[in-house]
């Protein structure tokens, strides 16, 4: 069976290891094939084998292997196909890893992709030349352009006009046989006819017969007229003359199932700088329909039509706050206008005007052209899948279904399909999709754990095969047609057409072993087959769909499993668990067994999985959990022992840094790493790493000679004279010496103050700390002591929240703000008091602009951490680093660098697999200077790149510092303590 984790073929993985050129790139383990036999679809196969290649050779030997051994091969990239073209029982062909090339071409007017990269990464390099590429699929920033030319998709805007068909220049490509050709080589027709004279001149013929056959050729002119990604694209041979263009065009949306596409080169389109966006409510469906054509007269770039059960689940779950209450029938349409000039804004505001004047709409609209409010609009709309997913109950599939129709038909068609939801049971469904294309999408819930429920999803799929084809429209308009629309090919375009897409396909693989059943399937009952159950697991991430939005956000997607991975091993171990006691159990113990290091131990638990996924569904939580639970009765009692005793922790690690500095100078850098990867490996991988990129412990400064501040009420005597209260983080007081810098990271924020005239109280922190440590490995209750503990402390230097209280570490206070409910209702009640500002939020509000600023020439690289990024602090960053350097950067490639506090040093691959990317564009960036926001992500981003990251501070400084110095701060005194002695003043 299929879907069935068996053990592997040890002959195909001995065949496996003689093609692709390392080992570690052809994955068996059961725990690979386990997380490999998903995609984002309700299908489920599980691969024999997961191969890795880097290189077209090795490609071209997969190919050879496949028709040697007969074994199937299917192309994957982002495994976020709906549609199931992206999974296989034969070798899965991973290409997320190794072909991720972007090369800009003309000053931005074309573009050359591998098919592993990213499509919002592509736009995001084109940013720079203000263009984009055509296709703009919601999925954009998760999807790679493998799957947005294999499936030919479009989107948002794209139409029938600017799609990867459309927009197509060239293509590199790999046949069955081994024949590379490149189309852009003007030698590539007689490359063809010479390597593959049967494809030259078959696709010749083909040609010739749709073109003498009037009823065949009027019928795809017609059907392109509308967004279609049934069957092959037929619209090939009459939109283009020479063999090897119909090729490449035939490749548009073949969805892997012809040749392998190396590389495409796509003409780009000016991207549009200013946008117009309003959410215009309707009392039904037909009014919103009639305003389409309108919108569109007037210049729209986009029409969202929503439902009203679109409304409700975005309400639900908090993604949409609309000025009245909606009702059954009501319904939405989403417009957006895009223009590149402010004259051409103008001109369609006054359009727009026109155009509601004519409108009877629910509420008044409100058009807005504020970045963060559309922003929120597109993510509402973008959400709307993995949202109603979310509302599925526990065992059951979503099914995304994506049909067009004409126009003209479109408001009859969708009362239709609203009424076709009701009859089968799907009063649950919604319905939205690009209006002005007659494109809607729809999506419900759907259990296959019973015959009767599989009937009922068999018979909902005819009955709507004969509603679309009945309006003439598309069964797939986007989504390609993959495995549960490949029965209904012939029904929707015929049996000439048909003939002609199976004699394409036999033309290219003979041999049939290309990504079979998709496209192309012979079987009526195919889409009923290998269906995916979802078997209950873990209350964080049992809502999951796996629509693999989260994976691009996750450090550990090199190395070892992304979340949606994650969730799909830990399911498949419940499907082990479910084995009879006699049945052999030995896969479900290697699953946990390898678990252990994949699932669990490389897990940066950073939660940028959530930013990600539109129901914030963190897997990080569900792995301090599992961390948790593993921990013995022992190991929790030693953990409060620690919490309790965290002075003396923190002048230990500070002794422990000295001497790792102090031997790093007597034996050096390696050997101190070897010692303690010795030592952490004989301990268990509890021993850090010794690395480079440590810094120094700082010098323990006494802060300047202050006026005690007596205990009394707030509002009262010296405290009045400051402004803030800082507290370093205990990293910063363990290690804040960066090796490149003068001062401290307490000091040097410190006198930052000073130079502003702003009043900081520091009072002594030792021994305080949010927690985060104990939480990321599991520790609840250690955790929860210790945050207790700070928020008391804080509450008392603050003055009882008189005084805002600057953190200079962003992940502790993402942290602090993240981790109330382990606290008692008091101190939650005292935590939601307190004013906590991150140190970049307060140089940027407060101490910036009473700051004389001095432009350095350097240019500088930003890494704004996970925290940064969960708190709203990018734009912040990057304007305070403009505001004193001449050029800045953040890296198109900014991810995690997956320190997680220690993890980066108990595992140092993770780090490195993490940054990979990132760091590879820095060090070819030649920035001067790197700086970051968080001490232990300074560390991994320097242990990854081999370049100093230190706090953003510093370059205010840099651009700030002047010779005379300035008054001393005001300090407060430790708790408990009378004022401590005065030092000399800067």
């Amino acid at each position: 069976m299929s879907n069935a984790l068996a053990p592997p073929d040890s002959g195909l993985e001995a065949a496996l290891r003689r093609v692709i050129g390392e080992p570690a790139r052809v994955l068996v383990r059961a725990i690979d094939r386990a997380a490999y036999a998903s995609d984002a679809s309700v299908y489920r196969l599980v691969p024999q084998a997961v191969a890795q290649p880097k290189s077209e050779a090795e490609v071209r030997g997969l190919f050879a292997l496949s028709q040697e051994r007969g074994v199937p091969m299917t192309f994957r990239t982002a495994g976020t196909s709906l549609s199931g073209q992206a999974v296989s029982d034969g070798v899965l062909v991973d290409l997320s890893k190794h072909w991720s090339s972007v090369e800009v071409l003309d000053d931005g007017a074309r573009v050359r992709v591998q098919p592993g990269v990213i499509g919002g990464h592509v736009n995001a390099i084109l940013r720079r030349w203000e263009r984009r590429i055509g296709p703009d699929p919601a999925s954009i920033d998760t999807c790679m352009m493998g799957g947005i030319l294999a499936n030919n998709s479009s989107g948002m805007c794209c139409g029938v006009r600017e799609n990867a068909y459309q927009t197509l220049d060239s293509l590199r490509c790999i046949l069955p046989n081994g024949l590379t050709i490149d189309t852009a080589d003007p030698e590539a027709g007689a490359q063809l006819l010479a390597g593959a004279p049967a494809v030259y001149h078959g696709l010749l013929d083909l040609k010739r017969r749709i073109e003498g056959d009037p009823e065949l050729t009027a019928r795809i002119r017609r059907k392109y007229r509308i967004k279609n990604t049934m069957g092959y694209s037929l619209n090939a041979f009459l939109d283009h003359e020479r063999p090897e263009q119909i090729l490449a065009h035939l490749l548009i949306g073949s969805e892997g199932t012809l040749a392998f596409i190396a590389e495409a080169v796509l003409r780009t389109l000016p991207e549009h700088r200013l946008q117009r966006t309003a959410l215009l409510l309707f009392r039904s469906a037909a009014d919103a329909f009639a305003a389409v054509a309108p919108f569109e007269r007037s210049g729209v770039r986009a029409i969202e039509f929503m439902d009203d059960a679109c409304l409700r689940t975005a309400r639900t779950y908090g993604l949409l706050d609309l000025p009245v209450e909606t009702g059954p029938g009501t319904a939405a349409l989403l417009v957006e206008y895009q223009c590149a000039t402010v004259d051409e804004l103008a001109a369609l505001r006054a359009a727009e005007t026109a155009v509601l004047a004519s409108l009877d709409l629910l509420a008044p609209a409100r058009f807005t052209e504020e970045p963060a409010e559309r922003a929120a609009l597109w993510k509402m709309r973008k959400g709307l899948i993995p949202t109603v997913g979310a509302m599925k109950r526990s065992g059951e599939a979503v099914l995304i279904e994506d049909v067009a129709f004409p126009l003209p038909r479109l408001p009859a068609a969708t009362a239709e399909l609203q009424e076709l939801f009701v009859r089968h049971g799907y009063g649950n469904a919604i319905l939205f999709g690009h209006a002005k294309d007659g494109n809607l999408h729809f999506v419900l819930t759907q259990s296959f754990n019973d015959a009767a429920e599989i009937a009922r999803f068999e018979g909902f799929l005819a009955a709507l095969a004969e509603l679309v084809i009945r309006h003439e429209g598309s069964l797939k308009a986007e989504h390609g047609t993959g495995r549960n629309m490949a029965p209904f090919v012939e029904a929707e375009w015929g049996s000439t057409a048909m003939a002609v897409m199976r004699e394409i396909k036999a033309l290219l693989d003979p041999h049939g072993l290309l990504n079979p059943g998709v496209v192309i399937n012979a079987d009526p009952r195919a889409h009923v087959k290998h269906l995916k159950d979802l078997p209950t697991v873990d209350p964080e991430v049992d809502r999951c769909i796996e629509c693999g939005f989260c994976e691009p956000a996750c450090p550990s997607r090199r190395l070892t499993l992304t979340p949606r991975q994650r969730i799909t091993v830990r399911r498949e171990m419940v499907r082990q668990e479910r084995l009879e006691p006699s049945e052999d159990h030995e896969i479900l113990e290697e699953l946990r067994r390898d678990f252990q290091y994949a699932g669990i131990d490389t897990c940066a638990g950073d939660g940028m999985c959530s930013t990600a996924c539109p129901v914030k569904i963190d897997t990080g939580k569900l792995i301090k959990r599992l961390r948790g639970e593993q921990h013995e009765p022992r190991a929790r009692r030693a953990a409060g022992r620690i919490a309790r005793h965290l002075g003396a922790v923190e002048r230990l690690a500070r002794l422990a840094v000295r001497t790792g500095h102090l031997a790093e100078r007597l034996i050096g850098v390696k050997a101190v790493q070897s010692l303690t990867r010795t030592a952490g490996k004989v301990l268990g991988r509890r021993l850090p790493v010794w690395s480079a990129a440590i810094p120094r412990v700082p010098r323990v400064p006494h802060p300047p000679a202050p006026s005690p501040i007596p205990s009394q009420p707030p509002g009262e005597g010296e405290k009045d004279r400051a402004e803030a209260v800082y507290v370093p983080s205990c990293m910063t007081r363990i290690l804040g010496q960066p090796r490149g810098e003068e001062r401290s990271l307490s000091e040097t924020l410190r006198i930052l103050a000073d130079r502003a005239g702003v009043p900081l109280g520091t009072p002594s922190s030792s021994g305080q700390c949010c927690g985060l440590p104990f939480g990321s490995k599991g520790f609840t209750a250690a955790h929860a002591e210790t945050l207790d503990r700070l928020v008391q402390y804080l509450w008392k230097e603050s003055g009882e929240g008189r005084l805002p209280i600057v953190l200079d570490a962003s992940s502790c206070l993402h942290s602090i703000l993240t981790s109330g409910a382990l606290l008692g209702e008091e101190s939650q009640r005292r935590l939601g008091a307190l004013r906590l500002v991150d140190a970049v939020r307060f140089v940027h509000d407060t101490l910036l602009p009473r700051l004389d600023v001095r432009r350095q020439e350097l240019r500088v690289a930003l890494h704004p951490t996970c925290a940064a990024r969960h708190m709203g602090l990018v734009e912040e960053m990057r304007r305070i680093a403009e505001r004193c350097a001449t050029t800045v950067e953040v890296p198109v490639n900014l991810t995690c660098c997956a320190m997680a506090g220690d993890r980066g040093l108990l595992f140092p691959e993770l780090n490195a697999s993490a940054v990979a990317p990132e760091a590879a564009e820095v060090l070819a960036g030649e920035f001067d200077r790197c700086y970051s926001n968080n001490l232990t992500c300074e560390i991994g981003m320097t242990q990854a790149t081999g370049r100093e990251y230190v706090s953003l501070v510093y370059l205010v400084d840099a651009a700030t510092r002047r010779l005379t110095p300035a008054p001393s701060p005001i300090a407060l005194p430790a708790p408990g303590r009378g004022a401590p002695p005065p030092v000399p003043s800067r």
